[in-house]
Parts: structure tokens; sequence; C-alpha cells
């Protein structure tokens, strides 16, 4: 069994809790909180599950890491707090274990991550022999692997377009949905996330990535972005309140240019109520959310994935998605050469074992 602790209990963390109680190769040895009030609780009521599982929470990292944890799943946020995720990353990396995170997008493609962030791992694992996996689901999964998988079922293709279409007001995270996204705004004011350069900063290691697995060499990565204010005062289950004349919803791509067209791109639309933008791409079943990927070609191809979890929950479900790529990995990158990886390195592989199997 490969010792596993889970680092940051929030949105993922939780999520993180039961993948690992799940996965038959793991075994959860801590749990490391930064909430006074989470310390001394057991890991089956962070997990939210319906038993105690026996490990304590604690927020004594340095014991956590001399224990020499194989694996550590970094669950707590990078968005508003870079180098501090950063330190923890690597840390954990020098310790020698396998680090898996949705953490840090800029380590998603790392072999064009500016060299601030690069280079702390990189000498992290020269020192302590970990190795770093850092994934998600958008950027991650939903426009690196997915879109591959697919490109390879067609004879001919012309684009391939990766879209993340959700309702903001299902992910409970008000400092990344007010503030860097913008959402109850006004709209003289520009959100963090569509900055120029931001959008690029975030997806364009996707774009690169499947550039690279096809074969083909880029011009340039371009954005486009545009916001719908709302037209009536929306009161959401989650995050309260959002006044009319604020901003409701925004569209933005991140376009790979390839000889001049615009041949790979990722597409966001987000709202935080359906009532606004109407007109804007809608998930195609309708609800809360769906990631959809489609390659324009011969065959045209169309995939929408919609994931639920936490009673109904689809922000949840993509969660638990990204989740699952990152935690169902350690066991390849125990086995693996320590060194950063990307999702061009790690084998999109079946649940093995977990068919119809009853978490103990």
């Amino acid at each position: 069994m490969i010792s596993t602790v889970v680092w940051g209990t929030g949105n993922v963390g939780r999520l993180a809790i039961r993948a690992v109680e799940a996965h038959p190769a793991l075994q959860l040895c801590a749990v490391i909180v930064h909430n006074p009030a989470k310390v001394g609780r057991d890991a089956g009521e962070l997990g939210q599950l319906d038993r105690l599982l026996g490990v304590e929470a604690t927020d004594d990292i340095e014991a956590v890491l001399a224990a020499r944890p194989q694996a550590v799943v970094y669950a707590a946020s990078g968005d508003v707090r870079p180098d501090e995720a950063l330190a923890d990353i690597t840390r954990a990396v020098r310790s020698g274990a396998v680090v898996v995170s949705p953490a840090l997008y800029p380590l998603y493609d790392h072999r064009n991550a500016p060299p601030e962030f690069r280079d702390p791992v990189l000498a992290a694992v020269a020192e302590g022999g970990g190795s770093l996996f850092a994934s998600g689901v958008d950027p991650g999964w939903g426009n690196d692997v997915l879109p591959l998988l697919l490109s390879g079922l067609g004879s001919s293709i012309d684009v391939i377009r990766c879209q993340e279409i959700f309702d903001y007001s299902t992910y409970d995270q008000p400092d990344s949905v007010r503030h860097l996204v913008g959402m109850g705004r006004p709209m003289d004011h520009e959100p963090m996330m569509l900055m120029p350069s931001i959008p690029t900063m975030v997806w364009g290691g996707q774009i690169r990535m499947m550039a690279r697995a096809l074969g083909v060499e880029l011009d340039e990565i371009r954005e486009t972005s545009d916001r719908r204010a709302l037209d009536t005062t929306v009161t959401t289950r989650t995050m309260g309140e959002f006044e009319a004349g604020t901003q409701g919803a925004i569209r933005f791509e991140v376009q790979g240019i390839v000889e001049g067209e615009p041949r790979i791109v990722i597409e966001h639309v987000t709202r935080i109520h359906a009532s606004c933008a109407p007109d804007w791409p809608a998930p195609p079943g309708g609800g809360d959310g769906a990631h959809r990927v489609v390659i324009e070609g011969r065959p045209r191809i169309e995939v929408t994935i919609e994931a639920t979890d936490e009673g109904e929950n689809r922000s949840a479900g993509g969660n638990a998605t990204a989740v699952g790529r990152l935690v169902g990995a350690i066991d390849w990158l125990v086995e693996a050469e320590p060194g950063l990886y990307d999702a061009l390195d790690i084998p999109l592989r079946p649940a093995i074992g977990r068919l119809g199997r009853k978490q103990s």
C-alpha cells in the first residue's frame, strides 16, 4: 500500500480523501489542514464519508513529511496564493514524495513554465527524489487527453474546440468567482481572469501540449473575450446576491493559431445565472454545466461530459474527475523515475480493481 497524504480539505481536498480511500493501492496516512477548527477531526468526517477512517487531521506539516509518505495530494488552492502553494509543493517533493496537484496552472505544461515556477521544483526533485504531476479538469483532461483521444478517431481534422460551459453559482469559492472571474463586480471593472495574457497563462499550456501531441507548429496564441451584465438582481444558493447591472457572464477563447487560422481552441462560457446571455452556448443536456469537445473535420465528432457529485452538483462532479485523474496516477508515478511530469506523460488508465469495490 502506498502511504498517501491529503493536504487541504476544501472543495478539492474532501474529494481527494474519498478518492484515496477508494483506491486499492493507496492508504491514507495523514490529512493536513490550515484551519485550527479542523485539527483533530477525523478524515472520514472531513471527506463527508459515512464512517470514521481513524486518521485525525493535523496542522503539523513538518511531522507529516518527516514520516516520509510516498505520495501527497496537494489540494490547497494556488489561485490567490501561488507563492505559498509553490513553497508547500516543493517542500513535499523535497521530502521524496510523489506529489499530484491541481494548483499552479503554469506547471501543467512544465516545459514552458516560467523559471520562477519550474526551477524550484526541479531543484526539489534533484535534492529529495520526489516527483510532481499538476493537472485538473479545465485546464486539464478536458483539453489534453480527451480531445487528443478523440482526434485519433477522425481521418481529417480542421479544428479542435474544447468548451467549458458552467453556471458558477454552483461553485462554492467566492474569492475566485467574485474577484478572479469578476461575477457581481461593476462592468467597468476588469476581472483578473480576463486581463491580457492571463488566459494564456492558465490555458496556453493546454494549447501547446495539444499542438505538441498533434505534431503541429503554433504561429501564436491569441485571446478573445466578451462580457454581459445581469438584467435583474439574482440570488444564488451558495454565494448570495448578485445585483442587476453587474457582470453576470463572461465568454472567452484561447486560440492556437496554425498557419494563420485558429485550429486549437479552448472556450469558456461562464455565468452566475442561467438568465444571463441566453444566446450564448448552454450545456447540451441542460443543467448547470458541462465539458464538451468538438472535432470539426471528417467525421465531425462531438462528446459532452457531465459529472455530478455531492447532491447532483456539477462543479463538485468536475472537481471529482480532476481528483480521480490525479489520484489514479499516483501508483504509476511511484514506479516512475523522479521528475516533473505532464498529462502527455501519464497514461489514461482504467479503474483497475475498483469496479464494484466497496470502500473499507
